[in-house]
């Protein structure tokens, strides 16, 4: 993170430009880069989203200017905008987007939630469907929500202002054929049961064939994460530069862009599927 900061140089670090400083510094991590590999490698590596808009000015202009290389290689020849961000954002028609929105998450959305999906438009979707799904997870402990409960640990749920539920994870079931098994609680000092699918337990998983580096027809995947977009289809010519895929990791969103002119041969992912590092996304004619 230090070295990154430097490297951007030593930019004020608010919420957007420190996240923007740690994407990158993850970055270099997962694909065991270092400041000079940035300079000699630029040209070949997908640079997290976050870090090119940075550099193209759309959180806005850092005192004293970019540092001009750097920005020159992350930007690989497009041209960064010198006005205020805000100024090229089109107008919206909230009412039309809000008819958008519901149509797609199939039911009544507010203001709130129509404008979480303005400004979080990849993002917004996911969130709507894990709260029809599982209702409103935001009052779990933080700690139970993402490594649950274990065998006679208790917790203390408040679903509404001065209602609160003690739920006692007691036992947990065999795994069934299907996947799923007996869960054994007690809700308020009450014994209950319910059948939950077992994510962990899944294993049909499908081959995943690498890119081989030095195959230009070959494109890999630059780190792991969810494909959010697939804007190309097999068949299609694309140029240099052109995006051909969008995957999100942790909040940082890559693009995937053509590194030749070309014809899409062979599209491997879909959109919502997971790829890891080095994964074949696309293979060029």
């Amino acid at each position: 993170y230090h070295k990154v900061n430097l490297l951007f140089g030593d930019i004020i670090k608010v919420t957007p430009s420190s996240k923007i400083v740690g994407d990158m510094a993850i970055f270099m991590v997962k694909n065991n880069l270092d400041v000079e590999d940035v300079y000699s490698k630029g040209e070949e590596l997908s640079f997290p989203e976050s870090v090119v808009g940075f550099f193209k000015g759309m959180i806005g202009q850092p005192y004293g200017g970019f540092p001009e290389r750097l920005q020159q290689i992350i930007l690989k020849g497009e041209p960064p905008i010198t006005c205020r961000p805000g100024e090229l954002l089109p107008p919206v028609d909230f009412e039309a987007e809000r008819t958008k929105l519901q149509e797609k998450v199939g039911h009544a959305v507010d203001d709130k939630a129509l404008l979480s999906h303005i400004l979080y438009p990849n993002v917004y979707p996911e969130f709507d469907l894990h709260r029809q799904q599982y209702s409103d997870t935001s009052v779990i402990p933080t700690p139970i929500f993402f490594y649950g409960l274990e065998p006679g640990q208790e917790t203390a749920v408040e679903i509404d202002p001065g209602k609160t539920l003690i739920i006692k994870l007691n036992a947990l079931g065999a795994v069934h054929a299907d996947g799923t098994r007996q869960v054994y609680f007690e809700l308020n000092g009450l014994a209950r049961q319910v059948c939950v699918r077992d994510f962990a337990v899944a294993t049909e998983e499908r081959e995943r064939p690498k890119a081989d580096p030095g195959n230009p027809k070959h494109l890999g995947a630059p780190m792991p994460g969810k494909v959010l977009k697939v804007p190309v289809a097999v068949g299609q010519e694309v140029k240099v530069g052109d995006i051909l895929m969008v995957t999100e990791a942790m909040k940082l969103e890559t693009n995937v862009k053509a590194r030749t002119d070309g014809t899409v041969a062979e599209v491997k992912f879909a959109e919502g599927e997971k790829v890891e590092k080095g994964d074949l996304l696309f293979v060029m004619a």
